[in-house]
């Protein structure tokens, strides 16, 4: 399961975010794997399943804008943050963080 914020389902949806990026401790995603994506931790209810198609760790100031634009973002700053505003930190707090990079696709 991934969880996504409410914002980031119409853009799933319509493949316009394939990425995610997330501050774990350890990989929670395998390539090949299938992922409902919801927007509740405890909700039975998911609306997409989400092929895993590549992880890799990477420093969250390294994202390109084509990566941006894929997190479903216009660019490189909005995304940064927007990052920023979903994981509550501060933009100082992006100095050397290392973070996991989930690229996925919408299965049927």
């Amino acid at each position: 399961m991934l969880l996504f914020k409410p914002e980031h389902v119409a853009p799933i949806l319509a493949g316009t975010k394939t990425q995610t990026r997330r501050i774990w401790k350890r990989k929670h995603a395998n390539v090949g794997a299938i992922h409902l994506a919801k927007t509740q931790m405890l909700s039975k209810e998911y609306f997409a399943k989400l092929e895993i198609l590549a992880v890799y760790q990477e420093d969250i100031l390294d994202i390109s804008e084509e990566d941006a634009k894929a997190e479903g973002y216009p660019g490189r700053d909005e995304y940064l943050a927007a990052f920023c505003r979903i994981n509550k930190l501060g933009i100082c707090d992006l100095d050397n963080l290392m973070i996991w990079v989930v690229k996925f696709q919408v299965i049927q």
